[in-house]
């Protein structure tokens, strides 16, 4: 079983806390993490982009010359391709780019990511995290304590002060327990969570 410090905001070490093996020691699957960010980024597309063929463009219904005897190479209409106004090469039209992984998948693959920080010290664990007003000024300091620049931090439900007080740092992004994915997981260097947090996230997927 892990057992992790646990810090105050202060970045002082109050205690240690025992984490959950079904969750935080579980053998990483590479390839099940691999499809969950990958879906993940498919996910986030919209497909909506759209550009004409030469079937779709106006104009272009007669021959612009005879077949011979001009000088000039054949044509059959002033809508192909290397004419301006022409229709694009295999134009890309709207489609769904959705990739789905089960349930069993998804939480394997949020397991091997959360593992995968444990192993490499990149997971903090904080005793609270509360900010009476929304202070970016005063968030940067908790981070800076932590020594910590590049960070998901997942919080509790109760915690709208800290979210609001992070969003203007690009480094930074905070979640809620039902929110995190392995995308962000791996995108962020470290993950901070309360004591909490990481209550609830055993509660959740163990």
């Amino acid at each position: 079983m892990a057992n992790v410090s646990v810090y105050n905001m202060e970045g002082k070490e109050v205690g240690k806390m025992d984490l959950n093996d079904a969750v935080f020691g579980v053998k990483i699957n590479e390839h099940l993490v691999h499809m969950a960010v990958v879906a993940h980024l498919a996910n986030r597309r919209q497909g909506t982009q759209k550009a004409k063929t030469r079937a779709e463009v106006s104009g272009g219904g007669k021959k612009p010359w005879r077949q011979k005897g001009t000088g000039h190479a054949r044509q059959g209409s002033t809508r192909a391709p290397q004419w301006t106004g022409g229709g694009v090469v295999f134009a890309p039209a709207p489609r769904e780019y959705t990739i789905r992984l089960n349930k069993k998948e998804k939480r394997a693959a949020l397991k091997s990511a959360l593992t995968s920080r444990v192993q490499d010290n990149k997971f903090i664990v904080v005793d609270e995290l509360k900010l009476d007003e929304v202070k970016t000024k005063k968030f940067k300091a908790v981070m800076d304590n932590l020594k910590v620049s590049k960070a998901l931090v997942v919080v509790g439900q109760d915690s709208d002060n800290v979210a609001l007080s992070a969003r203007n740092i690009p480094t930074v992004k905070t979640a809620y327990v039902n929110t995190i994915n392995v995308y962000d997981i791996l995108k962020y260097n470290t993950v901070v969570a309360t004591r909490a947090a990481v209550a609830n996230i055993e509660e959740v997927y163990a």
